[in-house]
């Protein structure tokens, strides 16, 4: 009883803590596949999809060639585990140093940063968010372990500085390349807490049927084009 009564008091959802702590120590039949389908998955997207790489990094180079091809970004995982995330450059080489004078135009409440119209977008930058090609080389994070296929999209460490406790419910199981929030058409408009929300209810529904749903409507959301 004291121990809810605590949770309650520090807004924890108490079903999303109880439902991580089952994938934590059982489960084991889902987090059997779940990993299997991880390292099987990816390892036939990096190897199917190489051409679509070479394009890309040659488009990348012809664009901006004093630029690098990829962009690796400190993220937090699982228990506030920190890892190095890849993506295919997407912005200007000083994107990171422009940040500070750009976020008076944040778009989003809570500790995340997003702008529509992005002036460190690089011309082949849109293209590749667009589509969601940008994202691809996460598929060697979810390979090694570091990702899943499906879950909570990991965030930057000066973001979970200012996460609740609530918020920090996200890192209680493994970030993921997409997640509800993700395949939402109107994710723009979701609020932060919102969108912790959507990640919770994952955490508590979270299965292989729900996660075949999930990837289907990511394919719908790339064939779409609705990245940002």
């Amino acid at each position: 009883m004291e121990s809810q009564a605590q949770a309650k008091t520090l807004d924890l959802d108490l079903e999303a803590q109880a439902a991580a702590e089952r994938l934590r120590t059982g489960r084991w039949a889902y987090r059997f596949i779940k990993r299997a389908f991880d390292v099987l998955f990816s390892a036939f997207v990096l190897v199917g999809f190489s051409w679509l790489f070479l394009i890309v990094a040659v488009a990348i180079k012809i664009d901006d060639p004093k630029g690098p091809i990829f962009f690796a970004q400190e993220r937090v995982g699982r228990d506030g585990k920190t890892f190095r995330m890849h993506k295919f450059r997407s912005m200007c080489t000083d994107a990171e140093k422009r940040l500070a004078e750009l976020q008076d135009l944040n778009e989003k409440d809570g500790p995340v940063f997003k702008i529509v119209n992005d002036p460190r977008i690089t011309r082949v930058g849109h293209v590749i968010r667009k589509l969601s090609i940008d994202e691809l080389p996460q598929f060697i994070n979810v390979l090694v372990g570091d990702m899943s296929v499906v879950g909570p999209r990991p965030p930057l460490p000066k973001e979970v500085e200012k996460y609740t406790q609530r918020q920090a419910q996200r890192l209680s199981i493994r970030g993921g390349l997409t997640c509800y929030w993700q395949t939402r058409r109107n994710r723009d408009s979701i609020s932060f807490d919102e969108w912790v929300d959507l990640d919770l209810l994952y955490i508590k529904k979270c299965s292989v049927w729900s996660d075949l749903k999930l990837i289907i409507q990511t394919v719908g959301v790339v064939l779409t084009a609705q990245g940002n």
